[in-house]
């Protein structure tokens, strides 16, 4: 199986975010070392929980501090940024690192109505409009003259550059015949809501079209994951992410506990109710466990690759889930 990371960078309870990009490049490149496929840093705005606010700049970080794996979004949250802009960056990422540069786009904010309206300087967002975007971006990176009366007089530079690989993310099955229009890879939150089906992987590969971007069909499920060398300590290592679930259900994101805060955090009996249904969305056990779960998972829906997302508040702790699950699946 095809292992990958999606990092959000999160600022855990007594950290910067100055320590949370440079724990994102030390997993980088630890997933570099270990095998992994490829590296996707997400787009958070208006919070104190994340430090991933500008995954293009540090993608090109990234991109200089490792060596073989494939470096993305995942993703751009494209109704923020013109087609021209995201064209622009991503040939120019691709140029410095050919063949190892992802455009993930996503049609999520990224962050509540007050970053969305600060990041469209006030003005209302286009949302229906994001598909037709996405078609306009690829055609200028792959140095066509789009449709669109807007941006076919201009050009995007640096002109014939090895081409990004070009994917869509999704979190509910509406963007995966899409994907398939346009030959892009599909990504499937499953962490996020849920809800993954053989359907809407069914309804991507059948109708993949070929593409300059994508040959065949290539579809990632992204899931979050705390692996450790027992179940005891894995149930430990889990639960600060359990609470911040619950919070965020309730309204007030925070920063993730220590493991010891949130053994100590006073719960109630609907609150534990609440994060044992959650844990539909939170693999939590030994790494040979999840590995079997994943392996399960693929063989059913049929998916290519599995992308993991894992916050453990210790970076140690975070480091070793990567590496128990390499072993058992790389």
């Amino acid at each position: 199986m095809k292992l990958s990371v999606l990092d959000q960078a999160p600022i855990t309870s007594g950290n910067t975010a100055v320590e949370a990009l440079d724990k994102a490049e030390e997993l980088a490149v630890l997933a570099d070392e270990l095998g992994y496929s490829r590296f996707w840093m997400a787009e958070h705005h208006g919070t104190n929980g994340y430090a991933s606010s500008a995954p293009e700049i540090t993608v090109a970080h990234l991109a200089a501090k490792t060596k073989n794996i494939r470096i993305g979004t995942g993703g751009i949250m494209m109704m923020h940024y013109s087609p021209l802009k995201m064209a622009e960056v991503f040939k120019t990422l691709s140029a410095f690192s050919p063949g190892r540069i992802d455009f993930g786009v996503g049609r999520a904010p990224g962050g509540d109505r007050n970053a969305m309206y600060a990041l469209s300087e006030g003005r209302q967002p286009l949302l229906d409009n994001m598909y037709e975007k996405l078609d306009t971006t690829l055609q200028l990176i792959n140095d066509e003259i789009p449709e669109d009366r807007l941006y076919n007089k201009t050009i995007a530079t640096p002109s014939g550059i090895s081409l990004p690989e070009a994917w869509l993310l999704g979190s509910s099955g509406n963007s995966a015949l899409e994907a398939a229009r346009m030959g892009v890879g599909y990504s499937f939150a499953q962490f996020f809501m849920g809800g993954m089906t053989k359907e809407i992987i069914d309804q991507y590969k059948n109708n993949f079209v070929p593409s300059a971007f994508m040959q065949k069909p290539e579809m990632s499920v992204a899931y979050l994951v705390t692996v450790a060398e027992t179940k005891e300590e894995a149930e430990f290592e889990a639960l600060p992410q359990d609470i911040a679930r619950l919070w965020l259900v309730q309204g007030k994101p925070s920063n993730l506990l220590t493991p010891e805060e949130a053994l100590n955090y006073p719960l109630t009996e609907i609150d534990k109710r609440i994060i044992k249904d959650n844990r539909k969305l939170h693999l939590v056990g030994t790494a040979e466990e999840v590995a079997n779960l994943l392996k399960e998972e693929q063989e059913y829906y049929g998916f290519d690759e599995a992308m993991i997302c894992s916050i453990p508040h210790s970076q140690q702790k975070r480091l070793d889930v990567y590496r128990l699950l390499a072993k058992e699946l790389l």
